[in-house]
């Protein structure tokens, strides 16, 4: 139950798993009312009420009509904070996820971007609201890393300039996905 902003670099180098396990190089946070890139910038909503709580939860949300996406619920329950888990390194069980990923031509791109680290994992809308703990574990890197942070990829709008640096990533990780700015 922290900042998201705190709880971003903290996850660079954890192992996030289900039935396959995946080490995290990307994050970005999502700061709720006070963060205009947010899915809860404007309050609470059918959508997005994962995403106020309570801490140590998923909210998984669909995007784009095609996509599955995770995050982890930071903030006390009320108030909307998470961190998007961004993109990953699978580390064990890559039979399983190149099933789940089977258009990605080369392992580096099983779980490189949000959507396909959801699928990597196996995460789906039924995992919106799950505890960390029971269907997906989460094991701190063994040892800090190195990180640095800049804006978020393909936010739009104020939420996505460098007023809002809430993409962390591991510099120079093969697996971290590479930035492109929000369409106006």
């Amino acid at each position: 139950m922290r900042d998201p902003c705190e709880v971003a670099p903290m996850l660079l180098g954890a192992t996030i798993s289900t039935d396959v396990a995946v080490r995290i190089v990307e994050v970005e946070a999502y700061r709720g009312e006070f963060d205009p890139g947010s899915h809860a910038f404007r309050g609470r909503t059918a959508r997005n009420a994962s995403m106020f709580g309570p801490p140590g939860h998923l909210y998984v949300y669909y995007i784009y009509g095609m996509h599955w996406s995770a995050n982890i619920v930071c903030w006390p329950e009320g108030q909307a904070g998470g961190v998007l888990l961004r993109a990953g390194e699978v580390v064990d069980n890559h039979e399983v996820a190149r099933t789940r990923r089977v258009a990605a031509k080369t392992d580096r791109d099983l779980a490189r971007g949000p959507a396909r680290l959801a699928q990597a994992l196996g995460i789906d809308g039924s995992f919106n609201g799950t505890r960390i703990g029971d269907r997906i574990r989460l094991e701190a890197s063994p040892e800090p890393v190195e990180w640095t942070s800049g804006p978020r990829v393909g936010v739009s709008g104020a939420g996505g300039t460098n007023e809002y640096p809430l993409r962390f990533w591991i510099p120079g990780d093969r697996h971290v996905s590479p930035y492109r700015p929000g369409k106006p």
